[in-house]
């Protein structure tokens, strides 16, 4: 594997993002029993997020983003948020309604197959690749794999 142990790094930190994903599902399914349902729960650990991050730029004196660049972004640059307060709602919504395994491995599916045209397409700043056999055997292991985990 090309890139040396920075690429190790980046590598072991999706890895541990990852691992967040089915724990941050539960955690704000907690939440939302304790907080009128999961819509709740999502916003307060958005705001919670974003207290988070706005500590992280400070802290790091980050300079704010001029206006006139923003204004430069398309549309769809602007979507992500919305992406994000989807998936962390649907998350806390289904954790308690069809367990972690089933809903991770339904979102990693979700996840791999729109990263795989997102590839081949070369869109939103990712490099191209082109799909490939290797590519479509990945995604069909994967949904294998969905409908193994849910087997009972």
């Amino acid at each position: 594997m090309k890139g040396g142990p920075m690429l190790y790094f980046w590598l072991a930190l999706a890895f541990v993002a990852g691992m967040m994903m089915p724990m941050q599902a539960g955690v704000n399914s907690t939440l939302a029993l304790h907080s009128n349902g999961a819509l709740w729960a999502s916003w307060i650990s958005f705001a919670v997020g974003t207290l988070a991050l706005l500590g992280v730029v400070v802290a790091m004196r980050y300079h704010w983003p001029l206006t006139a660049e923003l204004k430069q972004a398309p549309w769809w640059a602007w979507t992500g948020g919305f992406m994000g307060a989807l998936f962390v709602a649907t998350g806390a919504f289904l954790a308690p309604r069809i367990g972690a395994a089933t809903m991770v491995a339904l979102l990693v599916a979700g996840q791999l197959i729109m990263s795989v045209i997102l590839d081949h397409f070369g869109w939103a700043t990712f490099p191209q690749h082109d799909i490939n056999l290797g590519r479509v055997l990945g995604i069909l292991c994967l949904l294998a794999g969905v409908v193994l985990i849910r087997m009972h």
